[in-house]
């Protein structure tokens, strides 16, 4: 099902989908999303969140990425030893 949302002089189609089917259908979900498809994801016929293309911008992407560095200079470095991909999953 495909539904309008209308924000100011904007209107937008939206396709529904159950919480079920969006986890089972997840990977083709993204690709439509990536495709700039928008989906209102459901839980027991009731809204419960939007699966939304995000917006590319300059000042967005920079900021994140600003507050990332920021993150990862003020964490301090754990020698961990050699590992192996394995024990990532034990």
């Amino acid at each position: 099902m495909i539904i309008r949302i209308k924000v100011g002089n904007i209107t937008t189609m939206e396709k529904l989908i159950s919480a079920a089917d969006a986890n089972r259908r997840f990977s083709e979900v993204l690709r439509d999303v990536k495709d700039g498809q928008s989906y209102v994801v459901t839980s027991h016929g009731r809204p419960v969140a939007r699966i939304a293309p995000i917006e590319h911008g300059r000042k967005t992407t920079g900021s994140a990425r600003t507050v990332l560095l920021g993150r990862l200079r003020s964490e301090r470095v754990v020698d961990v030893g050699r590992w192996k991909r394995d024990d990532l999953y034990e």
